[in-house]
């Protein structure tokens, strides 16, 4: 066995193996993402209004108001608390690797990459997705 089978996600980077301060799991990253989804949506619709027969060339940009919505929540709280509503529900924060503030741009660019999907689902040994290794950041568990 070579020592990346041994190791424990976040092992690399100097993390515990469970508890505060560990990588934060998929099961509570996809959680906190759905959360965060589902609020993002109701706010959209209070807001944008929704017209279940509308198609998408009548929709405009309403159609896309729940991810504009989803986007302005993980920019504004992921630096003023420390993650979006989803991950503070659910113990979770997102912190600089290296220590310090996560600061303005982290969240934005973390943010546009989680949009696009396709780096949130690619994650290396430490389960630390595309979108936090190019940000800068990692999730823990608080």
């Amino acid at each position: 066995m070579t020592d990346a089978e041994n190791s424990y996600p976040g092992e690399r980077l100097g993390l515990p193996t469970a508890g505060p301060g560990s990588v934060a799991r998929p099961g509570r990253r996809i959680g906190a993402l759905l959360i965060d989804y589902f609020a993002a949506t109701i706010i959209a619709t209070g807001f944008f209004g929704y017209d279940q027969f509308a198609l998408p060339a009548e929709a405009g940009l309403t159609m896309f108001a729940p991810m504009m919505v989803f986007a302005v929540l993980q920019i504004v709280f992921i630096p003023t608390i420390g993650g979006s509503p989803g991950h503070r529900i659910l113990r979770m924060r997102v912190v600089r690797y290296g220590g310090g503030w996560v600061g303005l741009w982290r969240p934005i660019v973390r943010t546009l990459l989680l949009i696009v999907v396709i780096p949130a689902v690619i994650w290396d040994a430490d389960q630390r997705g595309l979108h936090d290794k190019v940000a800068g950041t990692l999730l823990i568990r608080v």
